[in-house]
């Protein structure tokens, strides 16, 4: 394929609906549709149905799902206090050894 044959050769001007939130824009495209429409210029164009826009997208209307910050906080808080329960139940064990073992090590010499 050379260069000359990258670019599309059929862009034209098309009409791109989003029906949810009833907005309409013209375009040069090559979407292929077999509809057309009316635009306000007088002219026909082809149309091609869009299911989501600027007009209907969240990021763009500003309606983005708010985060929930503090249920992840208090999830933070629980995960740091059993991991700090653990940490302790590991320095109690640890401890009871080496009190077992000083025991052992006592009874030892007592007995020699």
């Amino acid at each position: 394929m050379s260069k000359k044959d990258l670019q599309p050769k059929d862009y034209r001007f098309v009409v791109f609906s989003d029906e949810a939130a009833k907005f309409s824009f013209l375009t040069r495209s090559t979407a292929k549709s077999d509809e057309t429409i009316k635009w306000t210029d007088g002219n026909e164009y082809p149309l091609v149905k869009i299911q989501i826009s600027s007009a209907s997208h969240p990021f763009f209307t500003g309606e983005e799902k708010i985060i929930d910050t503090e249920g992840r906080v208090d999830r933070f808080k629980a995960r740091a206090a059993k991991a700090a329960k653990l940490k302790e139940q590991i320095g109690n064990k640890a401890r009871k050894a080496e009190k077992e073992a000083k025991k052992k090590a006592e009874k030892e010499e007592q007995t020699k």
